[in-house]
């Protein structure tokens, strides 16, 4: 193997393949990048057993061949590097990275035929969506993705599809997020699991924000090829919660809060609530709302907000991290809170927002 490629594209394939490689594993294959000279490029591959992700790029090749290296050392070295040609050469057991005459690396590397192959993924259903709509639909749920492999099915996005509304939802159980798209044939009727793995390598591929780009489904799998880029990925399996019981059918309390400020009131407070358990206080008190946390070794923080509010003299407490995600995730002006009580959960969405986006947090105890 002997090719010569630019710093920038080499980085950001490598950027994206190393989104599908695993950091830890106990087959070292899994832990490297393939990379693979052609005729007329460059492709790097990662993979973690689960997912792939590759991005081919225009290359200088003298001679074809294969090798696999430490992802991450390779995206460290390149990361660094400035900006120039960077020529790949397999010598021996070592690949060869030079940059000029000044920088040369040797790395140990394994045979590309040992990698992972690809699956093909037949499509039985699909979705097309510009990139901007699916990066903004992923981004405003993901935040409540479970990070708790106890639960798989929770470390992912429910997609659903009705040929009408395209709907996505995220729980960790402690909160619930829910994004929904009115989208007329976009595709196919599908239900799936989407790990947020994918979904981040997804939002990464070199794809304009106004560009359509497809999302193949099968009964396991999912694949997106957008030109010299492809994400594959094993769906997750299980049954997601029905989520639609945790939402509650009414509230007889409502605040209207301006976004931004509340935003900005919660990471103040914040502060002090990381040493319980991030546990934020909300105390209606008529035209205004005392948020408040306190340490027992640092002491103790009030804010005071502005609200519109119906019924809304409650004390409720919630994990502030919560609010501070929802609240980044919803970019409208104006959020509306409804409660019921103290223990009963709250749902939070833009004011304009109708259906289309919440969020239901389960409250903390007050003491």
């Amino acid at each position: 193997m002997k090719v010569e490629c630019p710093r920038k594209e080499l980085l950001e394939a490598v950027t994206l393949a190393t989104t599908a490689s695993s950091m830890r594993s106990a087959l070292p294959i899994l832990t490297t990048l393939r990379l693979e000279a052609v005729a007329d490029g460059l492709s790097v591959l990662g993979c973690d057993g689960e997912m792939w992700a590759e991005r081919k790029i225009m290359a200088a090749t003298s001679e074809p061949g294969g090798a696999c290296v430490s992802a991450k050392l390779l995206s460290d070295i390149v990361s660094n590097l400035p900006d120039g040609q960077i020529s790949l050469e397999t010598e021996g057991t070592s690949l060869v990275l030079r940059q000029g005459a000044n920088a040369e690396w040797k790395l140990m590397f394994l045979p590309a035929d040992e990698f992972p192959v690809a699956p093909d993924v037949s499509g039985n259903a699909e979705l097309s969506l510009t990139m901007a709509e699916f990066r903004e639909a992923v981004d405003g749920v993901s935040y409540a993705v479970a990070d708790d492999n106890s639960r798989p099915q929770l470390t992912g996005v429910l997609f659903t599809y009705n040929g009408h509304e395209l709907t996505l939802v995220a729980t960790d159980t402690h909160r619930l997020a829910v994004l929904k798209l009115i989208k007329e044939g976009i595709g196919s009727t599908m239900r799936a699991i989407v790990p947020e793995k994918a979904l981040r390598a997804i939002k990464s591929l070199p794809v304009d924000a106004s560009e359509t780009f497809t999302v193949r489904f099968d009964d396991t799998r999912l694949a997106v090829d957008a030109g010299n880029s492809q994400v594959v990925s094993q769906l997750l399996a299980g049954a997601f919660p029905d989520w639609e019981r945790v939402v509650p059918a009414e509230s007889t309390r409502t605040w209207i809060l301006d976004r931004a400020e509340l935003l900005d009131h919660v990471k103040r407070t914040m502060i002090l609530a990381r040493d319980s358990a991030g546990r934020v206080k909300f105390s209606g008190q008529g035209e205004a709302i005392l948020l408040s946390s306190r340490s027992e070794d640092k002491g103790e923080a009030k804010e005071l907000v502005g609200v519109v509010s119906k019924n809304g003299e409650i004390d409720i407490a919630f994990n502030g991290r919560y609010v501070i995600d929802a609240l980044s995730a919803m970019k409208a002006d104006g959020i509306k809170a409804e409660l019921t009580e103290p223990s009963r959960p709250a749902v939070f969405r833009p004011v304009d927002g109708g259906e289309s986006q919440f969020c239901v947090i389960m409250p903390m105890a007050l003491s």
